[in-house]
């Protein structure tokens, strides 16, 4: 897909150290020009000392000085069954998704072109960063997506029409209850951090307050988001947790224009990359500095 998109090549390394078995290394770079775009691990299998989920992550981040640009260094890391001698890792489709996802934020950061490290790569706004990840998991419901490694593992036969389609009825089924399962998410977030929570009691009722204007089920007794909410209270996510559903709406107009000119439209995807990937947070930098006096703009 990155090909496609972005001509970019990912090609593995046995010379640069990993940090644990099991992780591999790639070299990224553009098709074309052979530039170096950066170094790509991939940690997809669960070991003793590993935390759960899924996340993308950045040892060496993206800038440019005086006397070259700095490439980054990113590591998408996930839990996937590991293969056996007899039959490789088979994913479910929430699993292929989130690797979507989390390759789309590796894309944020591998192809920065910003000046300031502070800038580049992922450093930008809650409400913006899952713009790139979230884009990415549309390819996966595409039939030209799929038709790129969507193969009978046995027999390589393509997935059929009709599973594509089941797919995309999945994606539809319920999607209103889970739009409101994010809300709910995202108002818990606020009220948790949008006051002072030392005069709260009793987290079980404060927590019913504030997510009671999404209630679509009975509450569970003694059920609690607010003991498990691991992206607010130690994911850096506290009071914007609302950035996924805003990033939702972002990813959703933006690939209603790879649709229109064709999923993968390297037009588009130029234009994606040069608006969104590529900037960082360096366009609203830059705006916000225009008005500042040039006798107070720090030398180079």
């Amino acid at each position: 897909h990155a090909r496609r998109l972005y001509g970019l090549t990912f090609k593995e390394t046995k010379d640069v150290p990993v940090y644990a078995d099991g992780v591999r290394c790639f070299e990224v770079k553009q098709q074309k020009t052979g530039d170096f775009m950066g170094l790509l691990y991939t940690d997809f299998f669960p070991r003793a000392t590993k935390g759960g989920g899924a996340w993308c992550t950045r040892f060496k981040a993206q800038w440019q000085d005086a006397y070259k640009m700095h490439r980054p260094h990113v590591s998408i890391v996930c839990n996937f069954t590991k293969p056996t001698p007899t039959k490789p890792s088979l994913l479910t489709f929430q699993e292929v998704s989130t690797l979507f996802h989390e390759f789309g934020h590796a894309l944020h950061s591998l192809l920065s072109r910003c000046r300031f490290r502070s800038l580049s790569c992922t450093n930008v706004y809650r409400d913006f960063v899952e713009l790139p990840s979230q884009i990415m998991e549309n390819w996966c419901k595409e039939k030209d997506g799929l038709a790129l490694f969507a193969k009978h593992y046995e027999t390589g036969a393509l997935i059929p029409d009709e599973m594509v389609q089941k797919i995309v009825a999945s994606d539809n089924f319920h999607a209103a209850y889970m739009m409101m399962r994010q809300l709910r998410f995202a108002l818990l977030d606020m009220a948790w951090f949008g006051g002072d929570p030392s005069g709260i009691q009793d987290v079980e009722a404060f927590e019913n307050r504030a997510v009671a204007p999404t209630d679509l089920l009975p509450t569970v007794a003694g059920s609690n988001i607010s003991c498990s909410f691991e992206h607010v209270f130690s994911g850096g996510y506290s009071a914007g947790y609302y950035g996924y559903k805003w990033a939702e709406v972002l990813d959703a107009d933006a690939f209603e224009f790879f649709r229109e000119e064709g999923v993968f439209s390297r037009r588009v995807a130029d234009r994606f990359r040069t608006s969104v990937l590529e900037r960082g947070r360096s366009e609203e930098h830059r705006l916000n500095s225009s008005h500042i006096p040039l006798s107070r703009m720090p030398s180079s």
